[in-house]
This record gives C-alpha cells, structure tokens and sequence, in this order.
C-alpha cells in the first residue's frame, strides 16, 4: 500500500524543491513506514498552504559529514544552516526529491485535509 505523508517545510526551502534547486529534504526524524512514497508539502508561516508534492526517491541515513558531502550539490542549504539543523545529532536523513509538482494553486490545510492543525514535523495522511 502507498502512503503519503504531510511535512511543514519553510516556504524559502519549498519554493527551492519546487525549481529544482533543493533536491533533498533533511529530517533530524523521519517516518517509520517504508511505504511511504509521497510527500505532500506543507508551507508553513506565512504561507500556510499545501503548495505541492513530490515522489520519495530514496532516503538517505548517514552520519551528518557522510550525508553533507553526498547532498551538497543539490542540498538547497547552506552547510551553516545544515551543522546548524543537526546540532547535537550523530544520525542525519535526507528525503530525495524526485518528481516534485507544485499545484496550480495553494490548498489550504483544512481543505486539503480533515484536519486544520500543520504537523510539527510530519503527518500521515491519505
């Protein structure tokens, strides 16, 4: 069975997967389910709207120098921002952004959803 899950990421960092220039999306906690296979992207404040989404084309779970390294090229961050991000952590995750599809138009979350709270990090939804 696919799953979908629904991940708040800063609208500066949507905007980036949506052209291209994001390819990963990092996690200090990802899902448990391996039958996930899309993410719905929620941009958070000021934003606050489901703008897209994109399909999993792996993930990746690495020391954060390993991951750093493998993702540089197409992290969409900043390596401050990224050491930053991970602080205090040994373990670090990186969604691959694969076939990402920005919607004709923002959704709002209450609309998209049966429920009108963002997740902190992320949510399953159907």
């Amino acid at each position: 069975m696919q799953t979908k899950v629904l991940l708040s990421i800063r609208p500066d960092f949507a905007e980036r997967i949506f052209d291209g220039s994001k390819r990963y999306e990092f996690r200090r906690v990802l899902f448990r389910s391996e039958s996930v296979t899309t993410i719905v992207v929620y941009a958070s404040s000021p934003v606050k709207r489901v703008i897209g989404e994109f399909t999993v084309g792996g993930i990746l779970k690495l020391r954060k120098q390993a991951l750093w390294e493998r993702t540089k090229d197409h992290a969409g961050i900043e390596k401050r921002y990224f050491d930053l991000y991970f602080a205090g952590r040994c373990t670090a995750f990186a969604i691959k952004v694969s076939s990402p599809e920005r919607y004709p138009a923002p959704i709002a979350l209450e609309h998209a959803f049966n429920f009108s709270r963002p997740p902190q990090s992320f949510r399953y939804v159907l």
